[in-house]
């Protein structure tokens, strides 16, 4: 039984389910949008958001900027990606409170059936 676990496993171990989001992450703040299966973009969708929450208090003064850039650093592969979501994301979603990723159905993978999914950040 599952009684108290939280989260996707998604077949793999945890160091490799832990690169494998960071990645994910890492790309939809590049791109803007991605598509990945649905189950992948569920399991992102909430970790992307208190991303762009900690850049947003960063930018805001509720916690130093240094502070803010570090936590984003930790959690996503790229520099020039941590300085996109402080910058302009951070500005972008300011006056939102909350939301700011979408997740649209797109259909089966061809090739093995997967339900696909778009995951984009929301205008």
């Amino acid at each position: 039984m599952r009684h108290q676990q939280h989260g996707r496993i998604l077949g793999r171990s945890s160091g490799q389910r832990k690169a494998l989001f960071r990645n994910l992450i890492t790309d939809l703040f590049r791109h803007g949008q991605i598509e990945t299966t649905v189950a992948k973009a569920k399991a992102i969708r909430a970790d992307a958001e208190k991303l762009i929450t900690i850049a947003k208090r960063g930018r805001d003064g509720r916690i130093s900027e240094v502070h803010a850039r570090r936590l984003l650093r930790a959690r996503l592969n790229d520099p020039d990606v941590v300085s996109v979501v402080y910058d302009d994301l951070g500005a972008r979603f300011a006056a939102r409170p909350g939301g700011y990723t979408r997740i649209f159905r797109i259909g089966q993978r061809q090739g093995d059936g997967a339900d696909m999914a778009l995951i984009e950040l929301v205008e």
